[in-house]
Order: C-alpha cells, then structure tokens, then sequence
C-alpha cells in the first residue's frame, strides 16, 4: 500500500514569511540573552571614554580599569558563547505552532495510524486535516521574548544604556583618542611623539564658554580667576610648561607634571615647551567691582510715611545683592529738649535692597520701598549709603546722602506732641521721667476738643500711669520700652485719624458759629478768629477725606473709584478761595455779601456731602448693608461706653462742671451729641438721646445708669437682628458669626453690670463688647471678599445697571463683533509700581513658606518664573 503524501508541505510554502521571522527573532533572543553581560560591559566603557572620565583619574587607576575591563570582556564573551545556541527551522516551526490553538501543524504532519481503509474514517480524516490546515494559513510572525529582568534584576544594563545616550550627547568622540597614550608602553605616543592638550575655563557667574588651547593661537583674553588646566602625554620630561600668568609663590609643583592647574591672576605668557609645543600672551581682563548710586528723581513719601527710594546699580557680570544703610547723622542733629540726652546704644538700619526678578542684573534701576515712621530716628538727620556685591564678593558703596528719615507725619497738635514724646522716650531710657511730666501736664484739666473721645483720654491716662510706675520703680528696660512706645503709637494713630464724622460736625458747628456772629455785629477780632476756626476746621476735614480716599484706594489694589458724571470735583484750593472771598467781603463791611458767600458755602458743602452718601450707596449689596450696621453698633456702643466712663467720674469728681468734662460726646455739654452731662434727675425733657441707633432700638428714659443698661439692652437686640441677616459664608463667615456672638454675651454682661450701677464692670463688658465687633467685620469682610472673588471668576455674572454696557473683571467692554478690548490703561496711577512690587515681595514671602500645599507652591513658582 502506498504512503499517503504529507499536506503540511503546502502550508509551510505559503508560511514561508512567518516561519523566516519567526526564526530571527530566536536567534535575536538567544544572542541578548547570552551576551547582555558584554554589550552591557562594552556601552559602559564606551559613556566613561566619551566623558573623558579617565582624564580626571591616576595613570595607575585607569591601567588597573582596563585591565580589568579587558579581563572582563573576555569571560563574558566566553560565557556568552558557551551558552548560544543556534536555532534550526523546527525550534522556529515548534514556535508558530505553539502560538496556533491546537497546534495545527503538528496535526498536519501526522498520518493515520488506525482506520485505514475504512471509508468513514477516511473522511472523518481528511475533514480533521483541512479544518487544520485553515487554521495554520492564519499563522502570523511569533515576537521575540527579550525581556532580561531575571537575569538583570538591578537593571544594570539600563544604566549602561542611559550613561551612552549621555555620553552621545554630551561627551566628544576625540577624547577617546586620549587612551592610547596612558596605555602601558604608550603605544600611539610613541608612535607620533609627545602631545599635549589644555583650557582656560572662566568662573561659572561669568557665564563665558570654555576656551580649547589646542584651537588657540597668538593673543588670548580671558576673565581673571580663569581656570587653567594642562595634561602632558607621552614621555614624562619631554613636554614642559613655563608660565607667569598665576604668580604663584611657595612650593609649586614640577613643569613636567602630567597634570597641571592654576588660576589666571595677571597678565603673562604661557608656553608648552618641548615637541609641538606653543605659546600664548595672555591678557587676565579684570573684574570690576559694583557701583551703586542714589537717585533724587522719584523720590516720595506716602501720607503713612512709606518711603520710595530709586537707586540704579551696575556690574559687569551682575549684581548678586546689596544692602541700604541709614546711620544717625549727629553732627546735623538739633540737640534741644528731649535730644539733650545721652542717646541708648543704636545699630544702623540695615534694609535688603531689591534686586531684579528676572532679567539682566548688568545694570538696573530699582526702588526701595520701605515704612521707618515708627523707628526712633523717624524724621532725623540720617546719612542714606548704598552697598551692592558681585559674584566675587566685591563690594561697592554710593556716596553717602544726606536726608531726614522719611516718616509719617501727625497734624494734630496732640497727636504729634505723643509722637514727640515717644520719640523722646525711645532715644534714651533715662528721658522716662521727663516723658511722663510732659504727659501728665499735657492731661492735665485739657481744653474742650483736645481728645477726640474719652477712649483717647482714658488709653493716655493708662500709658502715663505704667510709665509712672517704671520709672518710679527704676524697671524701666528695653522690653517695656518698647511696649509703652507701640501704645502711644496707636494712640497717636487714634487722635491722628479720629473720626471723619467728627471733623464734619466740627466745620459744620464753625460755619454756624460765623454766620452767627455775622448776623449779631460781632467785632472784627471776633469774626476773624471764628473765620480762622472755620478755615482749621475744613483743612482738618479735607485732610482726613484724602487719607480716606488713600486708604481706600490701596485697600482696593490701587483701582481708581469712578466718579459720576455730573458728580462735583471740588479741590482744596477751590474751598480756600471761597473762604478767601468770603473774608475779603467781610473786611470791605460788606457783611450782606459775605453772609450770602457764607450761605453758598455752606450749600456746597452740603451737596458734598450728599454726593458723597449718593455714590456709596449706589450698588450696595446685602453683604456692604451689614457691614455698614455693625460699624453703626460699634459706634453706638463707643458712645455708650464714653458715657459709663463719664458716670464712672462724676462718681469720684461730683463737682465737675457739666458740660465741660474733656471729649464730651454723646451728652449735651458744650462739645456733646445728645444727652444732658448735668447731674442726675436734673436733665429735662427733650435732652438729645443717643444718635444713630439701628432700627427697632428703644430710646432711652434720660439720666441714671437704669437709661444706660435700656439703651444696652436695645443695642444688643439690634446686634442679634444683624446677625440673622449676616450674609456670606464658608470659615470666614463662621468665624464672623461666632465673633459676633462673643459681641452678644458681652453686651449682655454690659447690660446686667449697668443695672446693678457696676460701672468698671460694664466698661470691661464693653471693651470687649467692641473687641469682638471689630473681629467680626474683619472676618466678614473676608467672606464678602472672598465671595466676590469666586462671583468674579463664574461665567454670566452681570455687570453693572441693566441696560448698561456689560464689563469684565478687567473692566474692559466689549466690543462690536465679538470683539473685547478698551481703550483705557489698565495700569493707571502713580502707585504701579509700588504695587506691582508688593506683589512681588508677597508672592516670594508665600513661595518660601514649606507648609503650603505642593500645588499652591508650584503655582507661586511658575509666577516667580513668568515676571
């Protein structure tokens, strides 16, 4: 019988492909896994000669490597060799098969063994045959398997791998050619004779690329404190080095020396004698130090005594810092009054100067913003010195300037005669007792409109008594020093800025008083002094309207508050020349005209005031209401307090003339707002109560500590109204809620203390009464804030009046056509700068705080690197 033809011939010409591919990537796995060790071996020594990491090693220690390197790729290729073995076409066939479900070819190139001649069987055969052969024809190529983590666990060859591509990259193929000569016998040495190679590399801050003495010829200019560096190859004697560019002095090392390094500290020349040796003139180019100078342009003070000092600095390779100096200059200093004394022990003020950001530090122009107005030397004599350093520790100075310290400035006699005294008292300790006489004579029985309030009144009586006690206890150091300037710091601040209120009622009562006196026939000396009282009083009202409108303004990030379009714009110049008019027709006799002028005055002063109240309450939102009503309570409850301070010394002083006690507000005395100051169960019906209270406060029955606890109690209803309508949330809003509940508490200890006639209980409730008012603003304000920011950054917030042109957050409009765009700046003022600064120094201040989330910090950092 003859032997049935195998169909697995047919399939393995048309997997002719596969089968070839199948093939190669046996070998490919079989070589990588025999010889990973060499190639592995091979790349690593190929990244160390690229580098020229064998230049930097011993003669000794780079012979002993190669040997070792020799030794090593010897036993690894050995070993490499032993274990490959090279695939045949049935491993490759064995591996598509093996890929194929039920192994088809294998199936193929089986025969029948049982059945044969049986026609069922038969068939059944070659039905099992042709489904085997379809499912061969849709054999595909076998990828290799060329992963090695079991045998190179540490990823060895990895790093090999990483340290060619490194080496491709930044390494030089010519330094290979360096190892010929280190080789024993110095094989290409001898060949081609001694050689020689070398560098000049300039100090990193430079920034000046390296210099190849190979490539060099002639003349050669570089930086002093350059790098020199020499290697001498082939015979040890035959090459040798001459130089007079370092002036080294001492023990130096031999001029044939393989390796040889110095700095280039002056001019000279440098040769390489011997075989192919050179020479070069060198030119060793000075570094020259900083120069900082002090620019009178651009100079200003704040009306918060924040100085803005420009300066320009220069360096030929750049600035790395500086530092401002101010040093009491005592030789200009008017020694009189509290000066007379022997000064403590000082240092200089020493302040960072500001240095560029980004950009060239070549040369720049800086300004150094700084607030000195509660140091002692504050409007001083002082000398300004600049001091800038480079990269090499040069230092260089700006000519000394002479100035007076800038600081803020206190027009109020009051508060300028505290700052005065404080300053007394922080230039020597022993002006203690002194500072306190002047204080306690400036206290003493004051004049009506001396203190703006009796809080004033009471926090100086407070100082002057612990001063007092120092003193007298001789325990006067620099800590309570310290302590007792910062509190007539702020109230100086207090009597300084008071109330806008105040000063309005104050113009207003001294334009009455005029008009008055104009109607009556008063004398010339009498209507010259009440015009000179009116003129004080309006600059005292214009002043604070200005610092307002500063603080204002930098509260809102320098964004300049639009006016209306028929708003009045009314400067100070414009009020004194009407005052002007009016005293000029008063003079004449002309007292009809005058009164008239006056009238006018006081119309125009008045629509000030309405425009005023107009344009703020234009686009209140709920959240400026309540702010509003709680600075409403905290004045209320200044008022109340002032009054149980007054009850508390008529109690120790009952013969105290009514009507004249010192800050008399909220009572009717001379200077009073509202209720009687007479004695008690002597103030007659329709004595003013007590102005300004919120709605759904009870008025109070006049006199006696029973009509301060009801007016108490109204107050702390009105707070507890308030706070059910306090809007905003989040932290800022909880924490205003629960401070404005701590308000409450206090109240109400206030209101139980009152009854009971515990009045220094009741201004201790009070006091923290206030305290707590205060925390609450400040953390609503906060929440409005933050509110505000998170409407700002939604989508579809509306803008505006309905009706009016939509702006965004930028204050842009937008255009016709999708355009958007403005043709305003969007940097306007004199402050910019400043400002942009400020920034700058807060974005830098958060950068460096580690505590901060790693998103927030990546953030900062991407806008330290953007500006």
């Amino acid at each position: 019988m003859a032997r049935q033809s195998s169909p697995l011939t047919p399939v393995l010409n048309r997997l002719r492909r596969p089968l070839t591919l199948t093939w190669a990537g046996l070998i490919a796995e079989r070589v990588v896994r025999a010889f990973w060790p060499l190639w592995s071996l091979v790349a690593a020594v190929a990244a160390v000669l690229l580098l020229g990491l064998h230049d930097l090693m011993p003669l000794e220690v780079v012979w002993g490597a190669m040997v070792v390197t020799l030794l090593a790729v010897l036993l690894f290729a050995v070993q490499g060799f032993r274990a490959f073995r090279w695939p045949t076409r049935e491993a490759a066939l064995a591996r598509i098969d093996d890929s194929l479900p039920g192994h088809p070819l294998t199936a193929l190139a089986d025969a029948q063994a049982v059945g044969m001649g049986d026609a069922g069987s038969e068939a059944l055969w070659r039905a099992h045959q042709e489904r085997m052969a379809e499912r061969a024809a849709s054999a595909r190529a076998v990828e290799p398997d060329l992963r090695l983590s079991a045998r190179d666990p540490f990823g060895l060859r990895y790093v090999a791998l990483l340290g060619l591509v490194v080496a491709l990259m930044f390494g030089s193929i010519w330094r290979v050619g360096t190892v010929a000569g280190m080789a024993p016998g110095g094989g290409a040495a001898l060949a081609t004779g001694p050689t020689w190679e070398g560098w000049i590399e300039p100090p990193a801050y430079t920034g000046l690329p390296s210099l190849y003495l190979n490539d060099q010829k002639g003349k050669i200019a570089a930086p002093q404190g350059s790098r020199v560096t020499l290697r001498l190859y082939g015979e040890v004697g035959a090459l040798s080095v001459a130089e007079t560019v370092s002036g080294r002095i001492g023990e130096v090392e031999p001029a044939t020396s393989p390796e040889q390094g110095f700095d280039l500290a002056q001019d000279g020349t440098l040769s390489i004698d011997g075989p192919g040796g050179r020479s070069w003139e060198i030119t060793a180019l000075p570094d020259a130090g900083p120069s900082v100078q002090i620019l009178q342009s651009g100079v200003e003070t704040s009306f918060d005594g924040q100085m803005s000092q420009p300066f320009t600095a220069a360096d030929d390779y750049g600035v790395t810092g500086g530092r401002a100096v101010f040093r009491l200059d005592m030789a200009e200093m008017e020694r009189r009054h509290g000066l007379t004394a022997e000064p403590d022990p000082r240092a200089p003020i020493e302040l960072d100067l500001p240095m560029p950001i980004t950009g060239d530090r070549a040369e720049f122009t800086e300004t150094l913003i700084e607030n000195l107005s509660q140091h002692p030397w504050a409007h001083l004599p002082v000398t300004l010195e600049l001091e800038v350093r480079d990269a090499r520790d040069q230092v260089g100075q700006s000519l000394p300037e002479k100035m007076t310290l800038p600081a803020r400035r206190f027009f109020d006699p009051l508060a300028a005669a505290v700052i005065e005294q404080r300053r007394d008292l922080l230039w020597a300790k022993a002006n203690g007792k002194r500072v306190a006489q002047v204080l306690r004579a400036v206290s003493y029985q004051p004049d009506p409109g001396l203190f703006r309030s009796e809080t004033a009144y009471l926090r100086l009586r407070v100082i002057l008594r612990r001063l007092e006690t120092l003193v007298r206890h001789d325990s006067l150091d620099s800590e309570a020093q310290d302590g007792i300037a910062e509190a007539l710091w702020d109230l100086a601040l207090v009597l300084e800025e008071g109330d806008i209120g105040d000063a309005l009622e104050r113009m207003r009562a001294a334009q009455e008083r005029l008009s008055e006196a104009m109607k009556n026939g008063a004398t010339e000396e009498e209507i010259a002094r009440l015009m000179q009282e009116l003129r004080d009083a309006t600059d005292d009202y214009m002043r604070q309207k200005m610092q307002q409108a500063q603080r204002e303004n930098q509260q809102n990030g320098g964004e300049q508050q639009q006016m209306p379009e028929n708003a009045m714009r009314m400067t100070q110049q414009d009020l004194q020349d009407m005052m002007d008019r009016i005293q000029e027709l008063m003079e004449q006799g002309r007292m009809a005209e005058a009164q008239e002028a006056l009238e006018q005055f006081q119309q125009m002063m008045e629509n000030m005031r309405v425009t005023e109240g107009q344009s703020g309450q234009q686009g209140q939102n709920p959240g400026q209401q309540a702010m509003e009503g709680l600075a409403e309570t905290l004045r209320n409850q200044q008022g109340l307090s002032d009054e149980a301070f007054r009850d508390l010394q008529e109690q120790f002083n009952p013969n105290a003339q009514a009507g004249e006690s010192q800050g008399n507000e909220g009572r009717d005395g001379g200077q009073g707002r509202g209720q009687g100051h007479q004695p008690r169960g002597q103030q007659g019906e329709g004595q003013g109560s007590q102005p300004g209270q919120g709605d759904g406060q009870r008025q109070a029955e006049q006199g006696g500590a029973g009509s301060l606890a009801d007016r108490q109690q109204a107050l702390r209803e009105e707070l507890e109204r308030q706070r059910g309508n306090l809007p905003g949330g989040g932290e800022a809003g909880d924490a205003a809620r629960e401070s404005l509940e701590r308000a409450d508490r206090a109240m109400d200890g206030a209101e139980q203390a009152l009854r009971g006639n515990d009045l220094p209980e009741a201004l201790d409730r009070q006091s923290e009464a206030m305290e707590a008012l205060r925390e609450g603003m400040r953390s609503l304000g906060e929440a409005l804030a933050e509110n505000q920011r998170q409407q700002q950054g939604g989508q579809g917030q509306a803008r505006g009046d309905v009706g009016q042109q939509e702006s965004d957050p930028l204050g842009r409009r937008a255009g016709q056509g999708g355009q958007v765009g403005t043709q305003d700046s969007l940097l306007q003022g004199e402050d910019v700068y400043r400002r942009a600064r400020e920034l700058l120094d807060e974005i830098r201040r958060r950068s460096g705080e580690g505590a901060r989330p790693d998103v927030e910090l990546d953030y900062l950092k991407r806008l330290l690197d953007r500006f």
